[in-house]
């Protein structure tokens, strides 16, 4: 069970193209734990990507797939102790998220968290042994202002995603995040 903080907040989406290294503070709105995937989409058509991400910035690093959460989401992913920042960028895992797989990381930060390279000329992650999917920790620090659910991940064929949720949000201590 998260402990909230009694301030509340409304938060407005940023405009930020990419995950913001300064942005990993110790507060949060929202904390947990899920299974992520890797995906690399750069419209080359290449490895089954489907063109560029949902949110119209270009696929780099930092940048997620949700299947629920607002576009432009910001927080951060912790996987063994190494803590790196995300932003929602693009829409998925699709069917993998009814089997609990709540977040499709960016190849390039899936392998900076394994310790796997990520390959240009596969879109995959070398060097991992055959693991494409981890078990992370995650704090979202900004909600996006779009459509989208403000709560823990559920599955894309929910639609949450193209649904506008204006609830209000609680901050969340998020202190031993990555400890």
């Amino acid at each position: 069970m998260l402990a909230a903080s009694a301030a509340t907040a409304l938060t407005i989406g940023s405009t930020a193209a990419h995950a913001d290294s300064g942005n990993t503070d110790q507060r949060g709105l929202l904390k947990g734990s899920t299974t992520a995937s890797y995906f690399w989409d750069d419209a080359s058509g290449r490895a089954g990507d489907t063109g560029l991400p949902a949110a119209g910035k270009p696929m780099q690093k930092g940048l997620v797939a949700s299947p629920s959460w607002p576009l432009m989401t910001e927080g951060y992913v912790v996987y063994k102790g190494k803590k790196l920042p995300f932003f929602v960028g693009d829409r998925g895992p699709g069917d993998p998220s009814n089997r609990g797989v709540m977040l499709d990381l960016d190849a390039k930060t899936f392998a900076e968290l394994t310790g796997g390279t990520f390959n240009p000329d596969t879109l995959g992650v070398d060097g991992v042994e055959g693991e494409g999917h981890i078990k992370i920790d995650y704090v979202v620090t900004k909600w996006g202002d779009g459509v989208g659910k403000k709560s823990y991940p559920v599955a894309f064929s929910t639609g949450a995603w193209a649904e506008k949720d204006a609830t209000m949000t609680q901050q969340v201590s998020v202190k031993n995040a990555g400890h």
